[in-house]
C-alpha cells in the first residue's frame, strides 16, 4: 500500500457528479486495482493521500461503461445519476489502470470506451420501452410533499425515457400551475425550505428541455411567478430580485406606436425569456452546453415571428424610416428610432437566407441607405455608432446591394447655388467617417474599415454579375474614393518626415495601410496606377521613420506585398526611385536588435534571393552593397552578393539577342499578346517626359547611397532614351493600315508597333491603337498568378 501511495504515476483526483450536474472534488489519493474478497471481484481502490482513508471502492462490473478521455481521465457511472471520474497526474498511470479495466471486461485496451454507449437509436429504444415502462405518478402538490416531488424530479432526470415520461405527466396534469400556486403560498408563509425545493423543481422542468413545457412556463399570467421561484437559489447567500428588475427597472418604450396586440405581447415575452436565459438560470457548464437548446429555439422563433409581424405592418417601417430621414426630427428622437432599427436588424439575423434577403430588400426600397448616409454624419456619437452597426449588418449579408446603390449614386449630383457640383456618395461618407473618428481607440474606424474591405473585395461579388460588378465598382472606387482614403497618408508625408506621429494618427495610418495592402493583393491594375501616379510607395516608406513600430511594420508589409507580385513594372519603379533606401536605413538604425522589425526586413531580402528576382538583386547589391557588407549575423546579404556576381558572369557570356514584335494576327482578329501589357507599361515608365498626376515625378531617395556607379539606373535611362528614337523596321498591312515594328535591342522589351502617318490611314491608325489596348471588361482581375492575361482571345471593343 505504501509503495502505491508513494508512486506519483498512480496519483489521482476523485470527482463525483452532483445533482446540479457539477463535478465535486472528493479528494486526492492513489489508485490501485486489486481483488476484493468482500466484493468478490477486481475493484478500483482510491486511498487518501493525507491519511490513507478509503475514498473509493468500486467493483469493475462487466457491463459498466468506462471511458478514457484526454489521456489522463477515466469516467464511468457507478449507478443511476452517480457518475465518477479519476483524473490522473500522469498519462502512464491512466494507461496502466485502463489496461486492467479492459482486461477484466475482456476488451482491447486501445479502445477509449469499453461498451457501446448507444447500441440502438433513441427512437428505437423508446419504442421498445414505451409500452413496458410505467407512467410517472406525480405526488399531490402540497407543501409537506415538496421534498418528495423534488427527489422524484431528480430521479427521473437520470434517463431520457423517464425524463419524457415526467414531461408528459407535467403537461397532462397541468402541474406547472399547481406548483405556481404552491409557490405563492410558500412565499406568503415565508417558508424558505419549501421555496428552495421549488427552485430545484422549476429548474429541473427547464432542464427537461421540452418546448411544450416552455409554452406553459412562459404564459403571460404565470411567467413572473416562475421567475420568482428561480429567485430562491439555495446555493446563493443573498436572494436575487429578478421580478423587481423586470417590472420597475427595465422599462418598455414604444418608439413607434404598436397597434398589433399579438406583436406587443410577443415582444414582452421575448424580452422576459431572454432575461431568464441570460441572467436567471445558472450558467451551463461544459457538460451542459446543449441542455437548454429548446429554450434557445423558443427565443429564436419568437424573434423570427416579431420580424415577420413588423414586416406585415404596412405603416410601421415607412413611418420609422420617414422620421429618421426628416431633418426636423430632434437628435433625441433619432437616437431612439435608430437604436430600435438596430435591434430590429439584429433580430433579422435569425431569418433564413431567402427571408433575410427579402427583408433587406424591403428596407432598401424604403430608403434605409440614404438614411444611413445622414445618420453616419450625425454629431451624436450614439446615433453614429448605431448607424455603423446597422451598416455592418447590411454589408455582411449583401454587399452587392450596397455596391449597387453606390454605383447608382455615381451619376447623381447636386448643383449648388454657385454652380459647382457636389457628388453624394455613401462610399465617401464611410471613408470620411473612418478618417475623422474621434474615438481615442478608433473603435468606429476599425468597424468602418471592415465595411470598406468587404465592399472592395472581388471575391464576394455576385458570380452572375462578377465581371460587370468588379469592373464598374473598382473603376468607381479608384476614380471617386481612393484619393479620400489616401489623403491623410499623403498629407502626413509631404516633407519626407512624418508630420504627425502621435499614437492616434499612427493607428489611423496603420488602418489605411492595411486597406491599401489588401488592394495590392486583389486589385493589381487599378492600385498599380494609383501607386505610380501618386508615387505612393515612396510616401508610405516615409512612415518607416515613425516612432511606432506597428506603423513601421505596416509600411514594410505594404512594400513586401508589392515585391511579392514580382511585377516587372513595380520592380523598375522601385529601382528608379531607389525605394529600398528607407528599408536599408531602418535595418541599420535597428542596429541588429533581435526583434520583429529586423526579421521582417531580412525576410524581404530573403524572398528576393529565393525567388531570384535578378533585376532587384542587381539593384540592391550595386547601390547598397557597402551599407550591409558588415551584416554577418545572417547569410542573406552575403548570398545576394554571391548571386549578383554569378549573374554578372553569366551575362558576359550570353550573346546579344533582339526581340520579336508582339503584334500577332489570327483569323482576322487582333489577339493581344500577354506580354504586350508589360511592354506598354515599360515604355510609359521609361519615358522621361511623363509626370505624375500631382505634378511630382518619381525621384531617387536622397541620402540613400554615396555610390555614383548605379549600373541598373544607367541601363534604365538608356532604355528610356532608346524608346524615344525613331528607327526603321519591318512593316505589315492589317485592315489596310501600315504597321511598322521597331526592334529594340538588349532591353528585354517586345517591339512596339508604330503607325504610319499617312493621312488616309489616320482614322484606321487610331482605331488600331484603340483595338490593341482597349478590351471590353479588361481589368486586373483577369490576370493569373504570374501577371499574364487569362483570356488573350477576347474581342476588342471599338469605340
Amino acid at each position: 500500500m505504501f509503495d502505491a501511495m508513494t508512486d506519483t504515476k498512480r496519483r489521482v483526483k476523485l470527482y463525483a457528479l452532483n445533482a446540479d450536474r457539477q463535478w465535486d472534488d472528493r479528494g486526492t489519493g492513489h489508485v490501485s486495482c486489486t481483488y476484493v474478497e468482500r466484493l468478490k471481484g477486481v475493484s478500483l481502490l482510491v486511498r487518501a493521500e493525507a491519511d490513507g482513508a478509503l475514498l473509493l471502492e468500486s467493483k469493475i462490473q462487466h457491463d459498466t461503461v468506462y471511458q478514457k478521455q484526454q489521456d489522463t481521465l477515466i469516467v464511468w457511472s457507478e449507478a443511476d445519476n452517480f457518475d465518477l471520474a479519476l483524473s490522473f497526474q500522469e498519462k502512464a498511470g491512466c494507461e496502466e489502470i485502463w489496461e486492467k479495466i479492459c482486461s477484466v471486461q475482456g476488451k482491447d485496451p486501445t479502445i477509449e470506451t469499453t461498451q457501446d454507449i448507444v447500441e440502438e437509436s433513441e427512437d428505437e429504444r423508446f419504442d421498445d420501452l414505451s409500452d413496458s415502462a410505467p407512467p410517472v405518478e406525480l405526488p399531490l402538490c402540497e407543501i409537506g410533499r415538496l421534498k418528495e416531488i423534488k427527489d422524484l424530479f431528480i430521479t427521473c432526470m437520470a434517463t431520457p425515457l423517464n425524463k419524457d415520461r415526467l414531461a408528459e405527466a407535467i403537461e397532462n396534469d397541468g402541474y406547472v400551475r399547481k406548483l405556481v400556486k404552491l409557490f405563492n403560498l410558500c412565499e406568503d408563509l415565508n417558508n424558505l425550505e419549501g421555496l428552495h425545493c421549488l427552485y430545484d423543481i422549476i429548474k429541473n422542468i427547464f432542464l427537461i428541455n421540452k418546448n411544450a413545457l416552455f409554452e406553459m412556463l412562459f404564459a403571460d399570467d404565470i411567467i413572473f411567478d416562475v421567475i420568482g421561484c428561480l429567485e430562491y437559489d439555495p446555493t446563493l447567500p443573498i436572494r436575487k430580485y429578478h421580478r423587481h428588475h423586470l417590472k420597475n427597472v427595465s422599462k418598455f418604450k414604444e418608439v413607434i406606436l404598436i397597434t398589433n396586440l399579438e406583436l406587443l405581447n410577443k415582444i414582452h415575452q421575448t424580452h422576459r425569456v431572454q432575461y431568464i436565459q441570460d441572467v436567471v438560470l445558472p450558467t451551463p457548464s461544459v457538460f451542459e452546453d446543449n441542455m437548454l437548446s429548446a429554450l434557445s429555439s423558443f427565443i429564436f422563433f419568437n424573434k423570427v415571428e416579431i420580424v415577420t409581424l413588423i414586416q406585415e405592418d404596412e405603416k410601421f417601417l415607412p413611418d420609422l424610416l420617414g422620421q429618421l430621414q426628416d431633418e426636423s426630427t430632434p437628435d433625441s428622437r433619432k437616437l431612439e428610432l435608430v437604436q430600435f432599427l438596430k435591434e430590429f436588424c439584429n433580430f433579422s439575423q435569425n431569418l433564413q437566407p431567402p427571408q433575410k434577403e427579402g427583408f433587406f430588400r424591403t428596407l432598401t426600397s424604403l430608403g434605409i441607405l440614404p438614411m444611413l448616409e445622414m445618420t453616419l454624419m450625425s454629431e451624436d456619437v450614439n446615433i453614429k455608432q448605431a448607424a455603423i452597426d446597422i451598416l455592418t449588418i447590411l454589408v455582411e449579408f449583401s454587399p452587392s446591394v450596397i455596391r449597387e446603390y453606390i454605383l447608382q449614386q455615381s451619376s447623381d449630383t447636386v448643383t449648388q447655388a454657385n454652380g459647382s457640383e457636389v457628388e453624394l456618395m455613401l462610399m465617401n461618407v464611410i471613408i470620411e467617417q473612418m478618417i475623422c473618428d474621434t474615438d481615442p481607440d478608433l473603435g468606429r474606424a476599425v468597424q468602418l474599415m471592415g465595411v470598406i474591405r468587404v465592399l472592395i473585395d472581388p471575391e464576394n461579388m455576385l458570380p452572375s454579375l462578377s465581371k460587370v460588378e468588379k469592373t464598374d465598382f473598382l473603376n468607381y472606387f479608384y476614380k471617386h474614393s481612393v484619393q479620400i482614403l489616401i489623403a491623410p497618408l499623403l498629407a502626413n508625408t509631404v516633407d519626407g518626415e512624418p508630420a504627425r506621429d502621435d499614437y492616434q494618427n499612427a493607428q489611423l495610418l496603420a488602418h489605411i495601410l492595411e486597406l491599401l495592402t489588401f488592394c495590392v493583393e486583389h486589385h493589381s491594375y487599378h492600385i498599380k496606377t494609383c501607386i505610380l501616379n501618386k508615387d505612393l510607395l515612396k510616401r508610405v516608406l516615409v512612415l518607416m521613420k515613425s516612432a511606432h513600430k506597428f506603423l513601421v511594420l505596416g509600411a514594410l508589409r505594404f512594400m513586401r506585398k508589392i515585391v511579392a507580385l514580382k511585377d516587372e513594372f513595380y520592380n523598375r519603379y522601385i529601382m528608379k526611385g531607389c525605394l529600398f533606401g528607407p528599408v536599408i536605413d531602418c535595418l541599420l538604425d535597428n542596429n541588429g536588435r533581435y526583434n520583429l522589425l529586423d526579421s521582417a526586413i531580412i525576410e524581404l531580402f530573403e524572398f528576393i534571393k529565393l525567388e531570384d528576382i535578378k533585376i532587384l538583386i542587381a539593384h540592391v547589391v550595386e547601390n547598397y552593397g557597402k551599407k550591409f557588407e558588415h551584416i554577418d549575423y545572417v547569410q542573406t546579404f552575403k548570398a545576394l552578393r554571391i548571386r549578383h556576381s554569378q549573374q554578372t558572369e553569366k551575362s558576359k557570356e550570353k550573346p546579344i539577342t533582339s526581340c520579336i514584335t508582339s503584334v500577332t494576327v489570327s483569323t482576322g482578329r487582333f489577339r493581344r499578346d500577354p506580354r504586350q501589357i508589360e511592354d506598354e507599361e515599360e515604355i510609359w515608365f521609361n519615358n522621361e517626359d511623363d509626370e505624375f498626376d500631382d505634378g511630382e515625378a518619381v525621384v531617387p531617395h536622397t541620402g540613400m547611397t554615396g555610390s555614383t556607379e548605379i549600373t541598373a539606373s544607367e541601363q534604365l535611362e538608356s532604355i528610356g532614351k532608346s524608346i524615344d528614337k525613331k528607327c526603321e523596321g519591318s512593316s505589315t498591312k492589317i485592315f489596310g493600315t501600315t504597321v511598322k515594328t521597331t526592334p529594340i535591342m538588349n532591353n528585354n522589351l517586345a517591339a512596339t508597333p508604330a503607325l504610319s502617318s499617312s493621312p488616309e490611314d489616320s482614322k484606321n491608325s487610331s482605331l488600331l491603337k484603340k483595338a490593341l489596348v482597349d478590351y471590353e471588361g479588361d481589368s486586373d482581375e483577369e490576370e493569373d498568378e504570374n501577371g499574364d492575361l487569362k483570356s488573350p482571345t477576347k474581342r476588342p471593343r471599338y469605340t
